[in-house]
């Protein structure tokens, strides 16, 4: 319980904010469209738990207003997201070892698969596996 409550901390929605900012989401369209305005979601980062070697995050991909955010639009994301120079998710990666401070070793990371919540609100999933350090 320890550990999840610091885990909880060192993961604050201020702190992925700072690392995973709301201008994200323009930046991401902007390069994909060539508009911002096209985009039809807002991306938000969050910390969904720690279990079993295991950091959970999730990209909330939230509807802008009179937008549409189909299924169609989103399913593929997962394979976008891994390679997209402006979402960087390596570089994010990168930054949680740096906030973790090496309480524990990365291994790797991975994306799931697009989940469909309610017609305003779709995640993917970023699995991280940590292996922890001894001190």
């Amino acid at each position: 319980m320890e550990k999840e409550s610091k885990l909880n901390d060192i993961f604050s929605k201020d702190v992925l904010r700072k690392i995973f900012p709301n201008e994200k989401a323009d930046q991401f369209f902007e390069l994909l469209y060539g508009d911002a305005d096209e985009g039809a979601y807002d991306i938000e980062l969050s910390y969904n738990g720690y279990s079993s070697g295991q950091l959970e995050f999730i990209f909330n991909l939230i509807r802008r207003p009179g937008k549409c955010l189909a299924c169609n639009l989103t399913y593929g994301l997962p394979n976008v997201f891994s390679r997209h120079p402006t979402l960087d998710i390596e570089g994010l990666v990168q930054n949680f070892r740096k906030i973790m401070d090496g309480t524990s070793e990365i291994t790797h990371w991975q994306l799931g698969d697009t989940r469909e919540i309610s017609r305003d609100l779709h995640i993917i999933p970023l699995r991280v596996f940590v292996r922890e350090n001894r001190q």
